[in-house]
């Protein structure tokens, strides 16, 4: 659940829905306003600690993070 703690402890007051889907075999895979930003499966591999949180950042641009001042 790394993905979805960074992601909300970064960014909850962005996202407006944040879902976590159970797939079959592992799959894990990350979208975006249906635009992926990560797959485990294209990938070949989990995702390193901070990926997925680096990958939103890059895709959403210059957001302040929650409680950045």
């Amino acid at each position: 659940m790394s993905a979805a703690s960074d992601l909300m402890s970064s960014y909850q007051h962005v996202i407006s829905d944040l879902r976590i889907v159970m797939g079959e075999k592992g799959i894990f895979d990350v979208t975006v306003d249906g635009e992926p930003i990560y797959s485990k499966a294209v990938a070949g591999r989990h995702a390193e600690p901070g990926e997925v949180l680096a990958l939103f950042t890059e895709l959403v641009g210059e957001i302040k993070r929650y409680g950045a001042e």
